[in-house]
C-alpha cells in the first residue's frame, strides 16, 4: 500500500520535478525554450495587436478623409461663393460697359451750332399725371437746366421735347404720340410738312404736303427749325408711304421714325448756350 502511494506521489511530484530540471538545464545550455517563448510570445502578441492596427488605421483613413471631405466642402462652398460674386461682378462690368458704350455714341454727335447737350437717363415710361400720353421720365430736371419745350434727341434722331420739368426729373413728350407736332422738311427735296404722331408702333403722318410738291420716297425727314424749338437739321423719320387723292389738296403722307422711344436707356437734353439766338417764326427755303 505504501508502495502504490510513493509511485503516485513520484509520478505526480517528483517526476515533473525531474522534467522541469532537466528542461531547465537543457534550456540553461541551449537557450531553446527562451527563443521559443520569445517567438511565441511574439506572434501572440503580433496577432492581438495587428487586427487592433489594423482597425486604428481605417479608423484614422476615414477619420483623415472625413476631415478632408469637411474641408473640401468648405473650400467649395467658399469657391461657390467668389464664383457668384464674379459672375455678379461681371454683370455689373457688362451693364457698365454697355452705359460707356450708350455715352460714347451719345457723345459722338457733332455740336449743334448755339446748343450745348447733356446725358439724361430714362427710368420709367408713361407714369404719373402725364400716363396718358406717350411718355418717357428722365433723371434730370430745373436743377440741371432742364426746361419745357427743350429738344430731347439721340445720335440716331429726334426723341421728343420736354414737356414738364421738376427739380431734378421731367417727363418727355414722344414724337409718336398724338399731341407732338414737328417742323421738318424733306433732305433731299426741301419740301416743308409738319409730322404728327399716331400713338406707339403706328407711322407718324406728314401733313400738309400739297399735291404739286416734290417728296421722294424713302426720303429722310430732318427738322426744318420753325417753331423755335429743334435745331434745323436733325433727323426725324423716312417717308415711307405717298398716297394722292384727287378729293385732296394735299397728300397722304406717312413715315416711320428713326427712333424707338421705348427701346431707348439714356438721351441728349439740348439746351441753348449764350451765343445761340432764337430762330424766326418763319424762314425762306
Amino acid at each position: 500500500m505504501f508502495r502504490f502511494k510513493f509511485k503516485y506521489i513520484f509520478i505526480a511530484f517528483l517526476l515533473p520535478l525531474f522534467l522541469y530540471l532537466g528542461l531547465y538545464t537543457w534550456n540553461w545550455r541551449t537557450g531553446a525554450l527562451d527563443d521559443l517563448a520569445a517567438s511565441t510570445g511574439m506572434e501572440i502578441v503580433g496577432w492581438v495587436l495587428a487586427p487592433g492596427k489594423w482597425a486604428d488605421r481605417k479608423a484614422g483613413l476615414l477619420w483623415n478623409r472625413y476631415v478632408s471631405l469637411v474641408e473640401t466642402e468648405k473650400e467649395n462652398a467658399l469657391l461657390r461663393e467668389e464664383l457668384e460674386a464674379l459672375k455678379l461682378e461681371l454683370i455689373r462690368l457688362r451693364e457698365q460697359a454697355a452705359e460707356q458704350q450708350l455715352l460714347a455714341s451719345l457723345l459722338e454727335l457733332s455740336p449743334l451750332d448755339g446748343w450745348d447737350a447733356f446725358g439724361a437717363r430714362i427710368i420709367a415710361h408713361q407714369i404719373g399725371p402725364n400716363a396718358v400720353l406717350q411718355t418717357v421720365f428722365i433723371n434730370k430736371g430745373r436743377a440741371d437746366g432742364v426746361s419745357r419745350d427743350q429738344p430731347v434727341i439721340t445720335p440716331d434722331g429726334v426723341v421728343g421735347r420736354v414737356l414738364k420739368a421738376s427739380s431734378h426729373f421731367s417727363s418727355v413728350l414722344l414724337l409718336t404720340d398724338p399731341n407732338s407736332y414737328i417742323p421738318v422738311l424733306g433732305q433731299k427735296s426741301r419740301t416743308r410738312a409738319i409730322t404728327r404722331g399716331q400713338g406707339r408702333g403706328e407711322p407718324l403722318q406728314v401733313n400738309h404736303v400739297p399735291k404739286n410738291e416734290l417728296l421722294f420716297s424713302e426720303e429722310l425727314l430732318v427738322t426744318s427749325g420753325l417753331a423755335d424749338i429743334y435745331p434745323k437739321g436733325l433727323p426725324v423719320a423716312r417717308i415711307t408711304r405717298i398716297e394722292i387723292s384727287e378729293l385732296s389738296l394735299f397728300k397722304k403722307v406717312l413715315s416711320g421714325a428713326l427712333v424707338d422711344p421705348f427701346r431707348l436707356e439714356g438721351v441728349l437734353v439740348l439746351q441753348r448756350n449764350e451765343r445761340s439766338e432764337p430762330l424766326p417764326l418763319q424762314q425762306e427755303r
